[in-house]
């Protein structure tokens, strides 16, 4: 497939001076414009659907909507777009999630000056991206078996981003609300990622979303 002469990107972060950046980056590419910018995840919905970009780049964490709920609004409402995740996370299982979840690239932004260009070029030409710092341990995870996964491997996406909230030491029902799930789903979501993690208590899931970088 070929790329095309224009390639029109919205950027979602919620840092302004980030987003400047970004934006000044993809200018001087020559062959990339910024049609739209958002700071949260209704606002990026919302940009995305009115400039219908080719590309949304996209912060992970945004606030409102995280990345997973918005891949998910977007691929009812404009299965055609690609999203370009972009994150602070090294940790593979983000990677992994959100590729799950539909998105067709994932780069660090401690990489970003170097990679975000590539990145979208290769993400409008058909390719799936990811930054070459995680890629090779992505690709290793990805082709064993789900029925061999254990541990954060064998871990929902809802199980996942539950883990992420309760770690950043929110009660359930802050979880809940975050996660825009009843307080009742996120108990059995949380009993069955105890379960799968061998974890007993609080406490115990707090400490190892931190000692797995599984926070933010």
């Amino acid at each position: 497939m070929a790329v095309r002469s224009e390639i029109r990107v919205v950027l979602a972060d919620d840092h302004a001076m980030v987003r400047e950046a970004l934006a000044q980056i993809l200018k001087e590419s020559g062959s990339i414009r910024v049609v739209g910018q958002a700071a949260d995840g209704p606002s990026a919905i919302e940009a995305v659907s009115k400039a219908r970009p080719d590309i949304l780049v996209l912060d992970y964490s945004m606030p409102g909507l995280g990345a997973p709920e918005i891949l998910a609004s977007l691929q009812r409402l404009l299965p055609e777009l690609k999203v370009l995740v972009l994150t602070v996370h090294e940790n593979i299982h983000y990677c992994v999630k959100v590729l799950e979840c539909g998105a067709h690239g994932y780069v660090v932004k401690s990489a970003a000056v170097g990679d975000l260009v590539d990145a979208i070029k290769a993400v409008s030409a058909g390719e799936v991206y990811i930054s070459p710092k995680v890629s090779q341990k992505v690709i290793q995870h990805l082709r064993r078996p789900k029925k061999d996964r254990v541990g954060l491997e064998a871990l929902s996406q809802r199980e996942f981003e539950l883990l992420r909230v309760l770690g950043a030491g929110m009660s359930l029902k802050e979880s809940a609300e975050r996660l825009s799930i009843s307080t009742s789903s996120a108990s059995t979501y949380r009993a069955r990622l105890m379960e799968k993690l061998n974890l007993r208590t609080t406490a115990e899931v707090i400490r190892f979303a931190l000692e797995n970088d599984i926070v933010g």
